[in-house]
Formats: structure tokens, sequence, C-alpha cells
């Protein structure tokens, strides 16, 4: 070959980046997601409204906007959705109707998120002022619910001007971590209740006896989004801040060495049945890696994310013959109480099912794809 006319290889394909490659996947998996107004359908449509605003490609708009559409009536009202069951669980769908007015204008998505803050307005709470997690779980907070509610309820107050509800997620999540933190790993239980009534709370400190991961990871998440909706000056960001920074370093410290990721009990890994678990493994991803690009952790919580994010790709992730990328080894569901009765156990935990393409798993996996892929 002359050197006028140098050999070129062909060029390699180009890959997409992991998030838009699992959004991709969910959109060809499943035209619409749910009957149900979900929360975790709200996790998986918000990772890829933000899929959307980093690539600028309007097909995924479109998907989230189908998919809330299929639910938001020309009232308002939100099909299949009750507010007077008061569950914290079906505000957090509500986070896309901020997104939605502001690039369609339409009027039925202001009208449903007043609908949403109006049953925050009048949610039964403890003595404190703490949400209770839902109707049917009196005096109860559970680190969910701060996720739930936290995130939606600050946008909210920012999109709408009522700086008092900027208060009331700060206090909110205070009041979670001051009842529900142990002092010895900082770590935080699911669930407090305030009446100490119930089978699975302590009767000393109301809490539930086990530190499961999925749970302080929707608490992690929430930290870290709320912290970025506040206004700077808001003097309740700081302690946010401080909540985050306290949670961090026990986060870190029960994270698999060998894996990178955590388990499904956070602070037991060798005990019989536990397990490596896909979807706290996604949050603390995303909680470390967002919170140091905030400036609220150090470059070492960022170099503790990516090393996580490789053990999630390694652990949970695989793409079949059809190229759909899958995520593996999800817990299905946890929770206290109810029935049949959930008693907060090791044995519970390791009861429920373990199953693949969970959207708490995707939609915390997109989340933590766009916040490690933003800084490389």
């Amino acid at each position: 070959m002359s050197a006028d006319h140098p050999f070129h290889a062909p060029a390699a394909p180009l890959v997409k980046p992991w998030a838009q490659r699992m959004a991709d996947s969910v959109m060809q998996r499943d035209a619409l997601l749910a009957d149900r107004w979900r929360y975790e359908i709200g996790v998986t449509l918000l990772g890829i409204w933000r899929v959307a605003e980093r690539t600028g490609d309007a097909r995924y708009r479109q998907y989230v906007k189908d998919n809330m559409d299929a639910f938001v009536q020309p009232d308002g009202s939100i099909r299949t959705y009750n507010l007077e069951d008061y569950n914290l669980d079906l505000i957090n769908q509500g986070r896309l109707l901020f997104p939605l007015y502001r690039q369609e204008g339409d009027e039925r998505y202001r009208l449903a998120a007043m609908r949403l803050r109006q049953q925050l307005r009048q949610q039964p709470r403890t003595s404190e002022g703490g949400f209770w997690h839902k109707l049917i779980y009196p005096h109860q907070m559970w680190l969910d619910g701060i996720y739930m509610a936290g995130p939606f309820l600050a946008e909210y107050a920012g999109m709408y001007d009522e700086p008092a509800a900027f208060d009331e997620v700060i206090n909110e999540i205070l009041l979670m971590e001051k009842h529900s933190r142990d002092p010895l790993s900082g770590l935080l239980y699911h669930g407090w209740d305030e009446s100490r009534q119930q089978r699975w709370a302590s009767p000393i400190t109301g809490c539930s006896p086990h530190f499961w991961g999925r749970a302080v990871g929707w608490f992690g998440m929430a930290l870290v989004d709320v912290i970025e909706l506040l206004p700077k000056e808001h003097p309740g960001r700081a302690e946010v801040w401080a909540v985050l920074k306290r949670l961090a370093p026990a986060v870190l410290k029960v994270q698999d060495d060998a894996s990178g990721v955590w388990y499904q009990i956070l602070d037991q890994p060798q005990r019989p049945g536990n397990y490596r678990e896909a979807s706290a493994s996604c949050m603390f991803a995303y909680m470390l890696a967002k919170g140091a690009r905030l400036g609220c952790l150090d470059a070492a919580c960022r170099k503790a994310a990516e090393k996580a994010y490789a053990g999630i790709l390694n652990e949970f992730i695989e793409v079949d013959s059809a190229g759909l990328v899958n995520l593996n080894r999800i817990c299905s569901v946890g929770g206290l109480g109810g029935n049949p009765y959930r008693d907060g156990s090791y044995e519970y935990y390791l009861s429920e099912k373990i199953v693949t393409n969970d959207h708490k798993g995707m939609g915390a996996f997109l989340l933590a794809s766009l916040e490690i892929e933003e800084g490389n």
C-alpha cells in the first residue's frame, strides 16, 4: 500500500453507554411499563428522562410522556391513584410531572402535581410532624418514604414558590435519621414505629431489627436528590449535607471488598443465605457518585462508586442474544407489617423472591450509569 493510500482498519462499531443501552432495552421490552400508578415505574421513567436530557434524543422523552399520559387525565386526576390511601409510595411517579409541564405547558400536569401535593398536606403524621409511611401503617416512618416524597416535595417547593415545603423536606430527613440511625455502625434501620406497637419494632427504640440494603439505598438517593433541589442559600441544606456525610462512611464500611457491591443485609455478609443484591448496589453507586459530583463527598467516594459500578456490571448485568440488557439478582420486594405479616427478621428479608429486571433495580441502574458516565 503506497504512502498516498494508507491502510485504515474498519472502524469498530460504537457501543452506546450503558444508560442508553438499558433505556433502549426497557423501551423495547414494554411500550407501557405498568397498568397502575407505581413508585418503581417512576424510578425507571426518571432514569429514561435523564437519558433524554443527556442525548437530546426525542424518543426517550416521548416514551416517558406516553407512560405518564396513560394515567394523567385532562382534569389532572390520576388513573388508579387514590389520595385517601395516604400512601407515600404513590408520590414518587409524580416527579415526572415537573419536566413534562416545563416541556409541554400542559395544565393537566400541573393539576396532577397539585393533587399529589394535597395528599402531603393531609398526610397523617407522627407527634413530631413526620409523615406516616401509609395510612395502613400508623405511627411509622420508613426509609423508603423519604425518597418517595422528599424529592417530589422539594421540586414542587422550588417550582411553585412554596419555601415552607423545603423546611418540611428537611425535617422529614432529620427525623428519619434521628430515630433510625444506629450510633455504632452509622447505618439506618428500615423502619421506626413511634407507638412501639408493631411486632417488628424494638420496645426500646421503635426500630426494625436489620439494615436492609435497599431501604438504606432509598434514603441515600433521597439525600443527594434533595441537596441538588434545595436552594444553595437555604440553612437546612447544610444539615442534609451533614446527614449524607455521616451516612457515606457507614455505607463504605459495608461495601464488599472483593466484588465492590453490597449485600441484601448490609452488615452480615458471611451469614448463611445472604447475597449480593443489585438494586441496593446501584443506589449506593448513585449516592456516592452524585454526592461527589455535588461536592458533598470526597474523591474517595467517587472512586468507591466507580468500583461499585464495575462490580455491578460484573455481578448483575447480562446482555442476551437479542442485545437487550438485563439486570439480575434484585430483591423483588421488602416491607414491614402488613398481611401476611413481615416481621423484619433476617429470615424474612432472605425469603423474598430474587428476580430479574425489576424496575427498582433498573431505574437505579439507569441513574447510577448516568452519574458514572458524567465523570468519565
